[in-house]
């Protein structure tokens, strides 16, 4: 959606504007309802899969209110999008924040039993999630209602009107961008089981990085989001030299951030492992040993990773999603995956191997995405 609504805006479209998020909300609703059927049979799934009757019950318990939140969710992604797009990420921050806000305290209000309400277990922290979607939701609408300058794109108006083309357009650009980030999520994934296979200390030490890692990567990947926004922009006004010039703006923010991260965790090794267990323990000795290279080799590999995920939101800011998305999968994949698992596994260097393999296989990415937003970016110039 975000890239589609940042080129409409930038052209100064709004009735692109209001199709794109009109098509949007259809679309997730047209996604949520068969996700909330399969979630509805999650038990069966379940127990094919051998899991305990007890944990069944407790995960359906849970799923069965919870699933009544995807669609809230979804439509909230949508009008996110729209909204940042419209170049209004402010407002949506402030949500969020307040949607996590009264989150916590429902979950512990209504999960325990507080203030007079009945301890409801798995069941309040499904209600309390429901509530928070559904306001963040409704207060986003709100919010678009609202604007002086957003209400003027009557972004609900002629709701009820299914434009294929521009849903197909979606479908098109955003489903690469899904496989994308299922590519990079899945092969942490996939690194984790292995870092398990290599024994519990090295499971361990993986994931107080990993912990450590993904909280700095929210900065680049916002940075990432408002790239799209601005590459987006530029190119709806035809004006590709000041897209190619956001472009690279972005990259360099998300490098120059990640660097100083990076300074910070070669500086401080200690003191962040300190943040989940006791650095001075003799038991914790062999872990500290584990830890201390595999961080390293993290710390560096952030900055190469800033670069990565901020360059790919250049390219989407062109509507370019599919060869980024096979870019990553011969990268993450076939790259990054297999140099890790030799490295780790055939050289003996274990988690360290794990992370190097991967590492490269992300720079390799980020040189290539950089170099493909060059030569997309002058192309269009000319």
């Amino acid at each position: 959606v975000s890239p589609l609504v940042a080129e409409a805006y930038g052209a100064g479209n709004k009735a692109r504007v209001q199709q794109v998020a009109r098509q949007g909300l259809w679309l997730s609703l047209i996604l949520a309802i068969p996700v909330m059927i399969f979630l509805s049979n999650i038990d069966t799934l379940m127990r094919q899969f051998g899991q305990q009757a007890t944990t069944v019950a407790l995960a359906k318990t849970y799923i069965d209110i919870m699933l009544w939140g995807l669609f809230p969710a979804l439509a909230f992604a949508t009008l996110r999008s729209v909204v940042s797009g419209l170049s209004h990420a402010r407002p949506v921050m402030l949500i969020v924040i307040g949607g996590t806000l009264f989150n916590i305290a429902g979950n512990y209000v209504l999960g325990f039993g507080k203030l007079g309400f009945p301890a409801l277990g798995l069941q309040g922290l499904a209600w309390a999630s429901i509530v928070s979607l559904w306001g963040m939701f409704l207060s986003l609408v709100a919010y678009t209602l609202r604007h002086p300058k957003i209400k003027t794109y009557r972004l609900f108006e002629n709701l009820h009107q299914l434009k294929l083309r521009i849903f197909w357009e979606l479908v098109l650009i955003g489903v690469p961008i899904g496989v994308s980030a299922a590519l990079e999520t899945g092969l942490f994934t996939v690194v984790t089981y292995l870092m398990g296979a290599l024994g519990t200390e090295v499971l361990a030490a993986h994931q107080i990085i990993l912990q450590t890692i993904i909280v700095i990567f929210m900065v680049p990947l916002g940075m990432s989001f408002a790239t799209t926004i601005r590459v987006g922009q530029w190119s709806g006004q035809q004006n590709y030299t000041a897209a190619r010039l956001a472009g690279y703006v972005g990259i360099t923010s998300g490098v120059v951030f990640m660097t100083s991260m990076a300074i910070a965790l070669l500086t401080f090794p200690q003191q962040i492992i300190g943040l989940y267990i006791d650095v001075r323990a003799p038991e914790n000795a062999s872990l500290l040993t584990i830890v201390m290279p595999m961080l390293a080799v993290a710390a560096v590999a952030q900055i190469i990773d800033g670069m990565q995920k901020t360059a790919s939101g250049a390219l989407y800011g062109l509507k370019d999603t599919r060869v980024p998305m096979l870019i990553s999968f011969c990268t993450f994949w076939g790259v990054g995956l297999t140099t890790g698992y030799v490295l780790g596994f055939h050289f003996g260097l274990g988690g360290t191997g794990l992370w190097l393999g991967q590492s490269i296989g992300v720079a390799i990415a980020a040189g290539v995405f950089v170099w493909r937003f060059r030569q997309l970016s002058l192309s269009k110039s000319w």
